[in-house]
């Protein structure tokens, strides 16, 4: 018996709207990337264009990237920015990371209060925060009869870029912590000492949460503005000293500036690109 085979025609109006919908969908795509590339793109240009005053382009050259050098206040400021950022991502992984441990052993209830209170800097406005960091530290200095942001700049900019990066790192450590809360318990009953089922079990089994939570830390620290601003005392970061000498283009500072980024994107894109390619080989070796 012979089977009939049944065409259904798709109505054209049906068809319309799923190109339509395609053709939007990939605008959309264009779009984001268009806002997402184009300013990294101009950013780079600039560092290697001659005019000191614009986004043109009369001439390349390597000066500006020689100047992150010779330009003794920029080079200041980035050697405090990467020192704070550097300091403050391996202070605040550390916290961070001890926190979500305890955190995620309380109970239920007391657990949920305590991820409530480590949310409350996420969400607050960092000119709020801010503005209660300064409030501290000159209760602090009254009391020491001291200015310590004048005289401790670099220290309380620390304490400040510590404070507001570790809620990340808990955010980033208790979602690995929570895949299995029986393995802490599991590593004692086969004999491992409380720091022996630390060591070899919690930490190796949440190194991605600590891994992400420590890059969270990392890029929250080092483009940092409004908080270095408030605590920082004459110290300057590299977001300060642009915002103090954005108007100077006709010496090249906006220049100098886009060549620090260039330089910070480079080994932002080279890093990832790294990071897949021992990824994906680590796949292919488990296959």
């Amino acid at each position: 018996m012979m089977e009939e085979k049944l065409r259904v025609e798709i109505p054209k109006s049906t068809i319309i709207k799923s190109n339509i919908r395609r053709i939007l969908i990939i605008l959309f795509f264009v779009c984001v990337l268009t806002v997402t590339y184009i300013p990294i793109l101009v950013i780079g240009l600039t560092s290697f264009s001659t005019h000191t005053s614009g986004y043109q382009m009369p001439g390349v050259t390597l000066r500006w990237y020689g100047m992150l050098v010779t330009n003794k206040n920029l080079f200041k400021a980035i050697l405090f920015t990467l020192e704070i950022t550097v300091l403050s991502t391996i202070i605040s992984t550390l916290f961070g990371t001890f926190s979500a441990i305890g955190i995620n052993a309380l109970n239920k209830k007391r657990r949920k209060k305590m991820i409530m209170l480590n949310n409350v800097p996420i969400l607050n406005a960092d000119i709020v925060t801010a503005a209660f960091l300064l409030i501290i530290f000159q209760c602090i200095s009254i009391v020491l009869h001291t200015n310590i942001i004048s005289a401790y700049g670099k220290l309380t900019t620390l304490i400040a870029h510590v404070l507001f990066s570790t809620p990340y790192v808990v955010l980033s450590v208790l979602p690995k912590l929570s895949e299995d809360n029986d393995l802490y318990d599991a590593a004692l009953d086969l004999g491992c000492s409380p720091k022996e089922a630390l060591e070899k079990v919690i930490i190796p089994n949440i190194k991605t949460g600590i891994f992400s939570g420590a890059l969270l830390a990392f890029t929250m620290s080092i483009d940092d503005f409004i908080i270095t601003y408030f605590v920082s005392g004459s110290n300057q970061n590299f977001s300060t000293w642009l915002y103090g000498n954005l108007k100077q283009q006709r010496n090249g500072q906006w220049n100098q500036a886009c060549a620090y980024n260039t330089i910070l994107m480079v080994v932002t894109f080279v890093g990832i690109f790294a990071y897949q390619i021992i990824k994906n080989r680590k796949k292919e070796d488990k296959k």
